[in-house]
């Protein structure tokens, strides 16, 4: 089976190097017209599939704002996983779990099994019980061509007394967390199906990106403060690995589906000139 590494390498050339997520918290379907409901939920998503599933590489699906309507939520998120893979976008489902055992073992079943109907591309990960502990993850992910984001340097101010903490061998929990994805990338061509979370808003890492060798989320793009200028400074030579994340930049534009698209190429246009993308 193909790896999901190469499955985007090859949507990013063909789509663009864009993720959009569908964040739809209460003030942006206010901001739309809708119910902070299920119905208004649906109706949100459904929009962002019809605008965009067809042309964006990525979609980014937040679980949080799905789950907070309990099962009737949890249907929509299924339909809309359903509908972004029938419309070949890839799908990143912004979950970060992380456990142990037979707990981490059952999230991986949850997203990265073909039979599971939450089956999503790739699903994002923390690493805080130790980046060993996702091991069940990685591993049905490369059976199934699937994809793991581990959380490294993520774009909220409070991550950083964590992240750039530095253990008793000297390096930072971010550098160790990416030490390990370097491993399990290691020869893995176009680009490993492990990847990491890095915030286009951390400014200089002090880490080589580049040695991680696989894809390189980076979220906090637009109302987080961050643009796409940023980008070359965060990841530096790595910027060929970068999926930039938007998610309210572009849909405050909705929802009028052709402003939604509208929104997704310029961010596509903007990423491409910053990362020196044809």
């Amino acid at each position: 089976m193909e790896s999901f590494g190469a499955r985007l390498h090859r949507a990013m050339d063909e789509r663009g190097p864009l993720c959009v997520g569908i964040d739809p918290h209460p003030e942006l379907l206010a901001r739309w017209g809708l119910a902070d409901d299920v119905d208004g939920l649906d109706r949100f998503a459904r929009t962002v599939v019809d605008a965009l599933g067809d042309r964006v590489a990525v979609v980014k699906p937040q679980s949080a704002f799905f789950e907070r309507f309990g099962s009737q939520g949890m249907a929509v998120l299924e339909s809309t996983i359903r509908q972004l893979r029938n419309l070949g976008s890839l799908v990143l489902l912004d979950a970060k779990r992380g456990d142990i055992g037979s707990t981490v073992r059952a999230y991986a079943s949850a997203y990265l099994d073909p039979s599971s109907s939450m089956y999503v591309d790739a699903v994002t990960a923390s690493p805080f019980l130790g980046v060993g502990s996702l091991a069940p993850m990685f591993e049905l992910a490369a059976e199934h061509g699937g994809g793991v984001f581990v959380l490294a340097l993520t774009s909220n101010p409070e991550g950083a007394s964590v992240q750039r903490a530095r253990g008793a061998d000297g390096r930072t929990v971010a550098q160790t967390v990416l030490d390990e994805i370097s491993q399990l990338n290691a020869g893995a061509e176009p680009l490993g199906s492990i990847g990491a979370v890095i915030g286009a808003t951390v400014g200089d890492t002090g880490c080589d990106l580049s040695a991680v060798n696989g894809p390189l989320l980076a979220p906090g793009l637009g109302a987080q403060g961050a643009t796409a200028a940023d980008l070359r400074v965060v990841f530096g030579s790595a910027v060929p690995a970068v999926l930039p994340a938007y998610s309210r930049e572009v849909l405050t534009a909705g929802p009028d589906p052709a402003a939604l698209r509208a929104a997704a190429e310029r961010a596509v246009a903007e990423c491409r000139a910053v990362l020196a993308l044809s």
